[in-house]
């Protein structure tokens, strides 16, 4: 019941994220934003979905609660401060798509003083930590490798690209 329970609140999280992205998407698309990468968003978003189904079958072959599952719990818990400290950090700006406001300012407040892509750290961990906490390590590990090729050698050197061709000139 705790895995059904749990699984349908982070689904739902997502869900909710994904509105608020397609909102701010439009707002941003108003300030004249352009949208880079859109070719490896379908495969970002087939990562998290497919995420989700392999953990459902994972679990649903062998259903394990952890014996440690309170410690992962926390850490997961952890990383949803970090996740919404990040996202109101950004607030209008934030978003699932890689979308930059020519001449705008980057964000420099809450966690993004301290680190590049917290967001991004933070779905590591998720990857990482729901699928310990309920025994499902092929998961863990298949999504944790999958998910570190897809942001490092795609998704974050394209943002950066973006990034540098719009920053505002004092910031070049």
């Amino acid at each position: 019941m705790f895995f059904a329970l749990f699984i349908a609140f982070v689904i739902i999280q997502r869900l909710i994220e994904l509105a608020m992205a397609k909102s701010n998407e439009k707002w941003s698309k108003n300030q004249g934003a352009i949208e880079f990468g859109s070719e490896h968003y379908k495969y970002i978003i087939a990562l998290h979905v497919l995420f989700f189904i392999s953990l459902i079958i994972e679990y649903w072959l062998d259903p394990e609660l952890i014996d440690g599952w309170p410690a992962i719990l926390a850490i997961f818990l952890c990383a949803q401060i970090l996740r919404y400290w990040s996202i109101f950090s950004l607030g209008k700006h934030w978003n699932t798509k890689i979308l930059v406001i020519p001449d705008a300012p980057p964000v420099r407040k809450g966690p993004y003083r301290y680190m590049k892509h917290p967001n991004y750290f933070v779905v590591a961990i998720e990857l990482i930590t729901i699928p310990l906490m309920f025994g499902a390590y092929v998961t863990a590990f298949v999504f944790s490798v999958l998910n570190f090729i897809l942001l490092y050698f795609i998704r974050i050197p394209k943002e950066e690209q973006a990034l540098q061709l719009f920053r505002p000139p004092t910031q070049k």
